[in-house]
């Protein structure tokens, strides 16, 4: 037990002594049950003593309502015999489930069942001998001396029941005495003994813990005295510490500020890109709407070049047809001068047919005439077509190279903006990247922050480490003299 530890040897001792303070706490929990299952007894006790009162107090209602019908000859006086009928069967049943573990009782009641019995037949045969007979026959049924026997039998039984109640009740109130003595001589002894123990303990334990605690105060002595030391060489390291981070705070928070400007700079070379995009786009829309106009006026003109194809070989047509007219002119011509020629040999009879052969050659020279107009007319039509042909030809000419010129202007403006397209990925790549560096830097220099502070903290822990240090090592010099005058005062 001398090796034992201080914390070993507190708990043994308490240990006992909860187990000293347990065993007492179990008997007087015993002998408590003990003295409540003793009283529920006593008070079963009087409960079977009250319903035997109970039982003859409802047999001498029976024989009072009889007594009065005998008397009087009244039905209304039989009312308490008739209700203790009914009253006396609840009475005997209570009684039996009272006395069920009791064999000696358990006899009583079954002796005391024929003879209430038949005291409720005696009382009976009295009451009808009063309603057959009259009140003579009725005292002859009571003369008998049957129903005095009977009531006899049945009071001994009683008296039976009331000194086997009487001698439970005795037997009880000394068991329930003699625990309570022996519970007041446990806990008596029991918390005397305990006492003795924890003092004697406490006596014990002081002794053994002054060499313990001498000990271990010159340990604290070595201990606070090293733990001193290096809560010097802390503080210093954490001086150290919190200006290097400081320096460090310093040194990310410029570079954060750089990364910002290199961000803002490629968001703004980003902004012009996306505006260069856009004005490449609508270059390029609108070269694409002025080529679509180009290949239009082309389709227009390579219309009109097949409407003036179209119209020249119409007009060689009427130039067909026109020889055909001055054709027919000139033969009517011939034929009018033949019908003249003829009218005028016909003599009067051809005169008429004369005039209107003339009138025919005056047309047919009319016609000619207008043939000739015509003609003319269409040979200038002819030129005039011929000569917007080739006008319009050359401007075709002219439509195709625009149109071709466009379309170079068209692939250029598309390489343009795949070059602003690509420049925009770049500088919303840089962006991006400068801002996820940005990001960095600041959970960094966050991260740098909360180094910075833990240094401080760790050098105001330090000191105070130190102060606590001082404080251990002057307490363990205090505690020290206390025992060594203590064990001074133990020893004399």
């Amino acid at each position: 037990m001398g090796e034992w530890t201080f914390g070993q040897k507190l708990a043994s001792s308490f240990a006992f002594a909860g187990l000293i303070l347990l065993l007492v706490s179990l008997f007087g929990y015993q002998t408590t049950e003990h003295l409540i299952e003793n009283d529920r007894l006593v008070t079963r006790s009087s409960s079977v003593r009250e319903g035997i009162a109970r039982m003859l107090s409802t047999l001498v209602d029976a024989e009072t309502g009889q007594r009065g019908f005998l008397i009087t000859g009244k039905d209304e006086f039989l009312e308490p015999y008739q209700r203790a009928l009914g009253d006396i069967d609840q009475n005997f049943k209570e009684l039996l489930e009272l006395t069920e573990d009791n064999p000696v009782q358990k006899r009583n009641m079954d002796r005391a069942r024929p003879i209430i019995d038949a005291r409720l037949s005696e009382l009976l045969r009295a009451i009808e001998a009063r309603r057959a007979g009259g009140f003579e026959a009725a005292q002859a049924a009571i003369l008998d001396g049957t129903g005095k026997r009977v009531m006899d039998e049945l009071r001994v039984v009683v008296a039976d029941m009331e000194r086997e109640e009487l001698r439970l009740l005795g037997q009880r109130h000394k068991e329930a005495e003699k625990s309570a003595q022996t519970a007041r001589e446990v806990i008596l002894w029991g918390t005397l003994a305990g006492t003795v123990f924890i003092a004697l303990v406490g006596y014990w334990i002081s002794r053994s813990l002054r060499g313990q605690i001498g000990s271990a105060v010159r340990h604290i002595q070595t201990s606070s005295s090293e733990l001193q030391a290096a809560a010097n060489q802390q503080v210093t390291g954490a001086k150290e510490q919190s200006t290097a981070m400081a320096e460090i705070t310093t040194t990310i928070s410029e570079l954060l500020a750089t990364a910002k400007q290199i961000a803002e700079s490629a968001r703004r070379v980003s902004t012009i890109a996306e505006d260069t995009a856009k004005t490449a786009g609508s270059g390029t829309q609108l070269v694409g709407r002025t080529t679509e106009s180009i290949q239009t006026i082309q389709k227009q003109v390579d219309l009109i070049v097949s409407h003036m194809l179209e119209l020249g070989r119409k007009s060689q047509q009427i130039g067909g047809i026109l020889e055909l007219i001055n054709e027919l002119a000139e033969q009517t011509n011939i034929l009018a001068i033949n019908a003249t020629i003829e009218a005028a040999g016909a003599g009067e009879h051809g005169k008429r047919f004369s005039v209107v052969a003339e009138e025919i050659r005056r047309l047919a020279d009319r016609v000619g005439a207008s043939t000739k107009e015509i003609r003319q007319l269409v040979d200038d039509i002819r030129a005039a077509v011929n000569k917007t042909v080739m006008t319009t030809e050359g401007g075709n000419k002219a439509v195709e190279a625009g149109a071709r010129q466009f379309a170079d202007v068209a692939a250029s403006f598309a390489q343009i903006a795949s070059m602003v397209s690509t420049t925009t990925e770049a500088a919303r790549e840089i962006e991006l990247s400068t801002k996820q560096q940005s990001t960095a830097v600041e959970q960094v220099n966050v991260a740098i922050a909360n180094v910075a502070q833990a240094s401080r903290e760790s050098e105001a822990s330090s000191g105070q480490t130190l102060q606590t240090a001082s404080e251990l090592a002057s307490l363990s010099r205090e505690l020290f003299k206390v025992v060594q005058s203590e064990a001074r005062a133990s020893a004399s």
